[in-house]
Order: structure tokens, then sequence, then C-alpha cells
């Protein structure tokens, strides 16, 4: 098993992005689905936790089959999703149980994560005080603004050394922006990757990780571009506009599914959201080096950069 810690700072306070988690992953999840592809939201329901108190509950499957790079779905199954489970108490956030987020034809492989938010540039030490690791773990930091992600997955109107709020005032964002920012936000992620496989263990858990590190700064870099976007919005409003994306891409992707139900549980509950393991996944059509690539093919146009959603624009509008 390979854990690391990552920090991904925002320029938002924890509270800002509690709203702004939501509306990202639903937009996103909506705006890469297809016809038979996309995030299935299977259940999202109030959960109480003995220890961290009202929280949420999401399950889904990220269906994959067509977004996997060709030496992948060259030994996958044509039918190929990842379930994820969610426990959600915001500012703290499980991702998968004991049996962690497994694949649904790979039972030897599973993540496991863990996440916490808080105010501040990331310089809080040992904060999830777990015994459930031995010895040191890596810790990365992940700059939004000056790392690089794939370029196919680049926008520059996603950049944030660029992108400047006229809601907020905050950005463009410059070098050295995580110590003179305000307000300023960290998400910390205790990320565990096993793959029991013998021979295969060390790169295929390395390559992961690669992929994990990708969604997350793609993830990030999206709330603070879209925050414009979701910027205002109550809880009420934020968790309407995910029922109503959740609803229209189960539709989209071909499923015929009851309607979503988003509750409250008191004024604690938590956000119902789950980190970026979205059909977007930024695998590399190019092979590890562990397996033979297949003879090179052109990539495909990334998908447009903006997303229209008819029915929703219109029940916003007859509100």
């Amino acid at each position: 098993m390979l854990v690391k810690e990552y920090r991904i700072c925002m320029p938002l306070t924890t509270e800002e992005y509690r709203v702004g988690q939501l509306y990202t992953i639903s937009k996103h999840s909506h705006q890469e689905s297809e016809k038979g592809e996309g995030v299935e939201v299977v259940k999202n329901e109030p959960h109480e936790d003995p220890v961290h108190g009202p929280g949420q509950f999401t399950e889904k499957r990220v269906h994959l089959s067509s977004k996997l790079p060709s030496w992948a779905r060259a030994v996958t199954p044509r039918i190929f999703y990842i379930t994820e489970k969610a426990w959600n108490y915001y500012p703290y956030t499980i991702t998968a149980d004991s049996h962690s987020l497994q694949c649904s034809f790979l039972p030897k492989f599973s993540i496991y994560i863990e996440t916490k938010y808080e105010d501040n540039c990331g310089d809080s030490e040992n904060i999830f005080h777990s015994d459930k690791i031995l010895g040191d773990h890596e810790v990365s930091f992940l700059d939004i603004a000056f790392d690089e992600i794939p370029e196919r997955y680049y926008r520059s109107l996603e950049d944030p050394r660029f992108f400047s709020s006229a809601k907020t005032g905050r950005g463009p964002l410059r070098e050295g922006w995580r110590q003179h920012t305000k307000p300023i936000m960290c998400s910390y992620k205790l990320v565990s990757v096993k793959f029991e496989v013998w021979g295969l263990q060390t790169r295929v858990e390395q390559f992961v990780h690669k992929v994990i590190r990708d969604i997350l700064l793609i993830g990030h870099r999206q709330a603070f571009a879209w925050v414009d976007e979701w910027c205002g919005m109550t809880m009420e409003e934020v968790r309407r506009y995910e029922q109503e994306t959740q609803e229209a891409t189960n539709e989209l992707i071909g499923l015929v599914a009851p309607a979503i139900s988003v509750s409250e549980v008191g004024e604690a509950t938590a956000t119902h959201s789950a980190p970026a393991s979205a059909p977007s996944t930024p695998l590399s059509d190019e092979a590890p080096e562990f397996l033979a690539p297949p003879k090179t093919r052109p990539r495909k146009k990334s998908a447009p950069e903006t997303l229209t959603l008819p029915a929703l624009r219109e029940r916003a509008g007859a509100e």
C-alpha cells in the first residue's frame, strides 16, 4: 500500500468551499457524461455517525469504459465502473469504507481517502493523527496556479494565473500567492492506494497516485475558476442544483433511476460531495512503462469548455 498526503490551498474560506465543492462536482460530472458513460448517483441520503455526528452518505458508480486510454481498454471489460462511497461530515470527509473504493472487476485494487479542510495555508502538521500509517508518509503541496496538468485538460479560462473573479475580486494568482493571499484555506487529503498483485503493485500504485494528483489539481482549479457562478448561493440552492444535475446526468447516461433525494440533517448537515473521481479521470493515453504500449492513436479533441443545461436554466428562470 502506498500512502501520500496532498495539501491543496485555495483563495477561499472553508465555508465558501463547502458550497463551491458541491457546485463544481455536480457541474463537472454532468459536463463529462455521455450516453452510457458518466457518474450514476445510486444513493444520496442523511447519515448519522456516533463520532462525527450528522452527515451525508453518497454512493456513486463512475462509468469509465470509453474514458480509459487505449492500453487500459485492452485489458478491461467493456462494462467498467468504479464504485465510490463517501461519508461527508464537512469539514471532514471519508471516501470509501474499510472495503475501499473498488473497481467492478478488479477486487485487489482499492483506494481510501480521508479529507480535512482548514482555514490556513497548509501548515497544520499531523492533521489526521492516523494510527493506520506505519512510519512517515510523503507530503505533497499542490499549487493550483503553477503545477502542470495534462495538456488536454488545460483551459485558459480556468487558469488561476489569468482568472480574475468579478464578484470577489480575487485573482489572478501570482508566484508565492499562498504566502500573502487572504482568505486562504487548505484541503488536506490522505490517500491510500493498494494493488495486491505481485510484480505490479509498486508501479501500479505509483501510477494511480499520479492520476489522483491530476484529478485534485483539475477539480480545485475549476472550483476557483467557477467562483462567480456559485458565489452567493445558499446551501439550499446548491443542494437543489446538485439534485437537478444528478437527475439530468443519470438520464443522460441512459440510466433509469428513481429521483435523487437530498435531505437536511439539522444545521450541521455535511456536504454531500465526493472527492474528484469523475469520469474525466485524466488517465494518460500513454501506457505506463510496465505495459507495452499499442500503436499511437490521435487524441480526440477536448470537450467544450462550457456546458448548457437547458432544463435547469428554464427551471431556474421560472422560479
